[in-house]
């Protein structure tokens, strides 16, 4: 029988150290070793392959030092001792040197283990069929199915503490924000939960906030750099933190811990350790009546923001979060960010630009600049206004977001002048105003061409989802985007929701939006379609609902249908706008057509063949299309060049039409000649132009 014991000395040794476990190595190396000859049903402990594995280079005692060495503790219990300097290397070092080709199979393996990479390992070594696997760590690792799992302190004989973790979370995150730490929540939450675990088997974990109140916790960030405050108790409990409920203020949360901590403390199966993450001096006679049941008290605070009479408490262990969170620093943005190049990540994913605490900063300084006619603020008319929105809940919050803020390079404070502005080069301020503006003017410009009083919810989302102007990374990604940020405008005053009866069924109410009074008198415009866009996309619905019609021989065209056909060249609003034009020079009818296919009407567009838009209009296309028809019975190459001086239009035109015959596939590309196109002759409308009988 062939049975390996591989111990990973490092990180055994660093387990120990940190749960503060004073046991003699001799003991450890000795407990190891008569386990796995057990486990394993061996005689001896010298029918086991023993293997230990370290950087030995770290545990060299100098000369002359009096005591015995860790290397000569495991090799005088029959280890053989194998160095590994460079921990990335353990495994396949581990492979090559015992478990390569030529060695007999496993029969048991057993890794004494905290860290997960050398555990990688059973999945690489062969093993026979009746083989056991085990693994004696913290927790089982992940993903390895009949593996046998085993604590290390039951196998050293070390009593396993459990644990309760209660944390104020509201304090922990203003108090981290206030000194100056980016909260990078999956770092806070996976800081909290190994240091916990250090002090045994966790059993409770809760985390107390008001949540879904807007601006009581600081600005958290997921490791993409995502504002994820609004979604901070889902990654609580994804890692089975429970997310409770406290009301706004802070003695709020205080209280809800306080009670919850002696009420859990008084049962007898409670856990040993009470670990409670809050600064606040309030809990001094909570801690006392919790040390007076026999349990430990541990206190996480942030220095700087810890109490000192929690500080000078003998009777408590108090740990600082930044000691064992990896959280950074802001860097100080005050002056404008040198430009950094552009660089093109290929293959890495972008995040959605998702309203944030930031987005309400954007927005109200916008706002107020508008309502007071100015073109700078101070910082206390911004304090005011956010406090005024319920952005956030007081001075404090406001001005400490404020210089988050600023650190982060998305506004500009001057400290002697108290003025502050917006860096509009921001990337985050860039994208703010840019969908806000493309929403509003979306919503405006439906209630003007369709002369409605609102917009129905989902026709609104419908909408935004086929602007092309909100094209982009991380933008326009979903239903779920799209409603995320109507409900921010609509929290920052920019949008109205209302409730109003449904058209088909009065006893029912819809959401639907429309604009506030003070965004009317703005009249803010969309940026991206301009005369040009609409001009020609003019000329495109005259093309599509003639030859559509032509070659149906239908009266009408669906307006859906139209828009769909259309979509890829609608900037913006330049669609409803160029409707709206043609309807208005009587170019176009809009009416609801009996449609055979449904029970309702379908709103459809017909095309007055003597307005002279609509002749003009199509005599281009005709002269376009005989210009292609001529080099086409010439045998000649049809390129732009050609039909520039054939037809004599100018640059912009000419992208134009050519763009419009490939869309309503009159021509075509020929595959591999750049610049060349083939003419489609037996097309309905060339066939038209032609003179000839279309099939």
């Amino acid at each position: 029988m062939t049975a390996y014991l591989i111990v990973d000395v490092d990180a055994l040794l660093q387990r120990l150290e940190t749960r503060g476990v004073a046991l003699d190595i001799h003991t450890v190396a000795t407990a190891l070793l008569n386990g796995a000859t057990l486990a394993a049903g061996l005689e001896s402990p010298d029918d086991l392959i023993a293997i230990a594995v370290a950087d030995w280079n770290r545990y060299r005692r100098p000369s002359g030092s009096v005591g015995v060495s860790v290397q000569q503790v495991f090799a005088g219990e029959g280890y053989d001792l194998f160095n590994v300097p460079e921990r990335e290397f353990v495994t396949d070092a581990l492979l090559m040197h015992y478990f390569s080709f030529g060695t007999e199979d496993v029969d048991e393996l057993i890794i004494a283990t905290t860290q997960l990479d050398i555990s990688t390992l059973v999945h690489r070594v062969q093993i026979t069929d009746r083989a056991r696997v085990r693994i004696w760590g913290d927790e089982p690792p992940p993903d390895l199915e009949g593996v046998i799992f085993q604590r290390l302190e039951s196998i050293l004989g070390i009593p396993s503490k459990t644990v309760a973790l209660y944390i104020d979370f509201e304090n922990i995150s203003i108090s981290l924000s206030e000194q100056g730490y980016i909260l990078n929540i999956d770092e806070l939450i996976d800081g909290m939960i190994h240091q916990a675990q250090t002090h045994g088997q966790v059993i409770h974990m809760a985390a107390y906030a008001p949540w879904g109140q807007r601006g009581t916790l600081a600005p958290l960030t997921d490791h993409t750099g995502r504002e994820v405050s609004d979604e901070a108790p889902s990654f609580l409990a994804r890692a089975n933190v429970d997310p409770v409920y406290s009301l706004p203020g802070k003695n709020s949360a205080d209280m809800r811990i306080a009670k919850e901590v002696l009420d859990d403390s008084a049962f007898a199966e409670s856990a040993d350790v009470f670990i409670i993450a809050s600064g606040d001096r309030d809990f001094n006679e909570v801690f006392s009546a919790v040390r007076g049941r026999n349990k430990q008290v541990i206190v996480w605070g942030v220095r700087g923001s810890t109490s000192r009479l929690v500080e000078s408490n003998p009777a408590l262990s108090v740990e600082y979060v930044e000691d064992f969170c990896r959280l950074q620093r802001h860097v100080s943005l005050i002056q404008p960010p040198a430009p950094q190049p552009d660089v093109e990540l290929v293959g890495v994913a972008v995040p959605e630009v998702r309203p944030s605490q930031w987005s309400s900063v954007i927005l109200q300084f916008d706002q107020l600049l508008f309502e007071l006619q100015l073109d700078r603020l101070t910082i206390d008319q911004l304090v005011k206004r956010l406090i005024d929105e319920h952005a956030v809940p007081n001075a404090d919050r406001a001005n400490d977001l404020l210089s988050q803020a600023a650190r982060q390079g998305l506004l500009y404070y001057d400290a002697k002048s108290t003025i502050v502005t917006l860096n509009a080069t921001h990337p985050t301020v860039e994208h703010t105003r840019l969908i806000r503006d493309r929403i509003v003017h979306r919503v405006a410009n439906t209630l003007h061409v369709r002369g409605w009083d609102y917009v129905n919810y989902g026709f609104l989302l419908k909408g935004i989802g086929m602007d092309h102007g909100l094209s982009g990374p991380g933008l326009n990604a979903s239903d779920t985007w799209r409603s995320e940020w109507v409900d921010c405008l609509v929290r920052e005053g920019i949008l109205v929701r209302e409730l109003v009866p449904h058209r088909h069924n009065p006893e029912d109410l819809v959401p639907v939006i429309r604009l506030s009074d003070e965004e009317i008198a703005t009249s803010r415009q969309a940026p991206g379609t301009t005369e040009i866009d609409v001009e020609n996309m003019l000329r495109r619905v005259i093309i599509s609902v003639e030859q559509f019609t032509s070659f149906r021989g239908f009266a009408w065209c669906p307006l859906g249908s139209l828009h769909r056909r259309l979509r890829p060249f609608d900037l913006g609003t330049s669609f409803q706008q160029a409707v709206e034009h043609l309807v208005e020079d009587g170019s176009v009818l809009i009416d609801e057509y009996e449609n055979p296919q449904s029970d309702y009407k379908t709103k459809g567009i017909s095309l007055v063949g003597s307005a002279p838009r609509v002749r003009r209009t199509l005599e281009e296309r005709d002269q376009f299309i005989r210009a292609l028809l001529d080099m086409y019975e010439q045998r000649l190459p049809i390129s732009k060049d050609a039909l520039l001086e054939s037809l004599a239009l100018d640059p912009d035109d000419m992208e134009l039409w050519m763009s419009i015959m490939q869309s309503e596939n009159v021509i075509k590309p020929v595959p591999g000649q750049p610049n060349l196109f083939s003419l489609f002759r037996t097309h309905h409308t060339v066939c038209l132009v032609a003179g000839d009988t279309p099939a």
